[in-house]
């Protein structure tokens, strides 16, 4: 199929709520992508930091193409061997501090759990978050997103929400009281400029939660799963949060998430309190006990901590060498952020860089963001971060 051909169909059939890129990708091997006119992609952007151990990982493949010829679904009545074993693979992420989980499809499922399990543990209807958070776009999780683009749009149909700035103590501790079921808040905010809070803010927004007896809700869904350094984001810090959501990565490519909670939130919770159809079917389950293998004996999260470290000197000496371009590079493991001075040299990077043979995505206006799959080839990294330096000069 030609690109035109590809634009024809789509605009017969598909709801027009996406701006694509002009490519055809039909295939994708490792960090490389390819389009019906044979032309090849470095991917520095993992379908959103989704494929995590890369495009058709060799035991990805396996592990689902097994598990479809054994049992792709049933349903949540019955006990199934791959969910069993996630579910102990999940808790073992946070050192067994949060030892349930329930498993859905998606990361805006697995926040939208999440609300419904703070309401209920705490009995209270209030949220707190922050300014340029991305949590999801279900109504659930729009009422606590942090980005009025999404929100606006569906004012309406939504609660008032408390959203404070990221990063400041004051700010949460002057919103969250008595109400409060629970404070939401990315260990590091992707899709809001790729932005890290200083150290000890994630332990500061315990003391808060704790003061006024609300739960805190770490949303993981592009942060954890080794993306910066760490099984889970928030273990650069000595903190433990009630709840945690996950999503993109687990699945390697595979629409799985799960959200995960302490055992004194598990034990406020009755049978009917929230289901799923799909959700944790076997044929996920396989995939994310694949992924999560993969990511342990590969030891790819302390991978990411190093080679990203490598990356961050790399964008920061183009930084100090073009101050005119770039104003900082921000960000942690392999989810970096070089920010740009000018919005609308940024604009045009996507396509650019595209042009160049490089996948590279711009967030939050002048950030462009780096988060290719936790396993990327060194030199497919650098060759292709080259390529957008290059263009940008």
């Amino acid at each position: 199929m030609k690109l035109e051909d590809a634009r024809a169909t789509e605009a017969k059939h598909f709801l027009p709520v996406v701006k694509r890129h002009p490519a055809v990708i039909v295939e994708g091997r490792g960090a490389r992508l390819r389009d019906t006119e044979g032309r090849e992609y470095i991917d520095l952007m993992a379908g959103w930091a989704v494929c995590s151990l890369g495009h058709s990982h060799p035991a990805l493949v396996e592990a689902i193409a097994f598990q479809a010829g054994r049992l792709m679904q049933t349903t949540n009545v019955f006990y199934t061997l791959p969910q069993l074993e996630l579910l102990e693979r999940l808790s073992a992420l946070s050192g067994d501090a949060l030892p349930h989980a329930f498993v859905v499809s998606t990361g805006t499922e697995a926040m939208d759990g999440a609300l419904k399990l703070a309401h209920r543990a705490t009995g209270r209807a209030k949220f707190v978050s922050t300014e340029n958070s991305f949590h999801g776009r279900s109504i659930g999780a729009l009422r606590i997103i942090g980005q009025t683009k999404h929100r606006e749009p569906y004012a309406g149909l939504l609660p008032e929400g408390s959203v404070v700035p990221f990063d400041d103590l004051d700010a949460a501790r002057a919103a969250v009281d008595t109400d409060t079921a629970a404070f939401v808040v990315e260990p590091l905010q992707g899709e809001g400029g790729v932005n890290v809070p200083r150290d000890g803010y994630l332990a500061g927004l315990r003391e808060i939660c704790d003061a006024k007896g609300s739960l805190l809700v770490f949303d993981e869904v592009q942060t954890g799963i080794g993306r910066l350094g760490t099984l889970l984001g928030y273990q650069h810090e000595d903190v433990t949060p009630d709840i945690v959501t996950l999503g993109k990565g687990l699945g390697g490519g595979f629409p799985v998430a799960a959200f995960l909670c302490t055992e004194a939130v598990a034990e406020t919770v009755q049978i009917g309190d929230h289901g799923t159809t799909y959700g944790g079917n076997p044929l996920a389950c396989a995939a994310a006990n694949a992924v999560l293998r993969v990511v342990a004996e590969e030891k790819l999260h302390e991978r990411a901590a190093a080679l990203g470290a490598k990356l961050r000197v790399r964008l920061e000496e183009f930084a100090v060498r073009r101050p005119d371009l770039a104003e900082t590079v921000r960000g942690r493991g392999l989810l970096l952020g070089l920010v740009l001075k000018d919005a609308e040299l940024a604009a045009g990077v996507p396509a650019r860089a595209l042009d160049a043979g490089v996948v590279v995505n711009v967030t939050a206006g002048r950030a462009v963001r780096f988060f290719p799959a936790l396993n990327i080839p060194e030199q497919d990294l650098f060759e292709g971060v080259d390529r957008v330096l290059a263009l940008l000069e």
